[in-house]
């Protein structure tokens, strides 16, 4: 007799730690929250106050990386002052970093190993492929050179099978107009408030808003939409552009995150 073999797939669980009570992160977490009960997943949340100590934090991350029905975690940055969010990170297995933050995740980016890629710019991957904006041999320039965005978007462009050639600018970039403006792809990822504009932009060039300010006016993001969007063939708003499609690649991770670690089938595997 051949024992029964339970091949339903286990519920998918992302996993956020968010420590004090920061109101913009707070909204951050929840959105993400929203979005991964809309697909279907499980949330896990934990909060610290703003007082935790590192050794707290360290602790509860520490206990979802070891816990097997978490798949993806999410630690919320910045972390309050005075606590060092490196070996917070450090404790995050590369399986569940679904963030792509931690050293061996970005390790893996550069050697093109699997793994996962940060939020954003994995986000803006899947714009221009979705929208058809040709990248083989084309000119792209990504202001600002963060961990989180700047750098990771600048080796996905540049990897075999997408083939732009790209130009890291940041703030001591010289003549900054005039490199933009040999771009065919601009991704704008530095945080600084309309930087971009009408002047920076080739006709008929794709630009992606990654930055996000905070105004008396209310959310901008680093391109001056209204100009900019008389020139270019393609634009994104913010917001309403690349934020959401960070939270769906965030998504996106987690799903990758559980086949990794085994616990749900790989499409192949489904149709068994």
């Amino acid at each position: 007799m051949t024992e029964a073999v339970d091949r339903t797939p286990a519920t998918v669980c992302l996993a956020t730690v968010l420590v004090g009570d920061d109101r913009p992160s707070q909204l951050y977490v929840a959105s993400k929250q929203r979005k991964a009960a809309e697909a279907g997943m499980t949330s896990r949340h934990v909060g610290l106050p703003g007082d935790a100590s590192q050794a707290q934090v360290e602790d509860a991350v520490a206990a979802l990386a070891v816990d097997p029905a978490v798949h993806g975690i999410l630690c919320q940055l910045p972390l309050p002052a005075g606590l060092d969010p490196e070996p917070v990170l450090a404790l995050i297995p590369f399986e569940k970093d679904v963030d792509g933050l931690t050293e061996r995740s970005m390790g893996r980016l550069v050697r093109g190993l699997p793994g996962h890629v940060g939020c954003t710019p994995l986000g803006v991957m899947r714009l221009l492929e979705r929208y058809g904006v040709a990248t083989s041999g084309r000119r792209a320039v990504v202001i600002g050179r963060s961990t989180l965005v700047g750098l990771p978007q600048v080796l996905l462009l540049g990897r075999k099978g997408i083939d732009a050639t790209v130009t890291l600018a940041h703030s001591r970039t010289v003549d900054m107009v005039e490199v933009c403006r040999e771009a065919d792809i601009i991704v704008a990822a530095a945080g600084a408030a309309r930087m971009v504009t009408a002047a920076h932009v080739k006709p008929g060039a794709a630009v992606l808003d990654v930055g996000v300010s905070r105004t008396e006016a209310g959310i901008v993001g680093d391109v001056d939409f209204d100009a900019v969007q008389a020139i270019a063939g393609a634009i994104t708003p913010m917001p309403g552009g690349t934020g959401p499609m960070t939270i769906a690649c965030l998504l996106e991770n987690t799903l990758d995150a559980a086949r990794m670690l085994g616990a749900f089938p790989m499409p192949h595997e489904a149709s068994r």
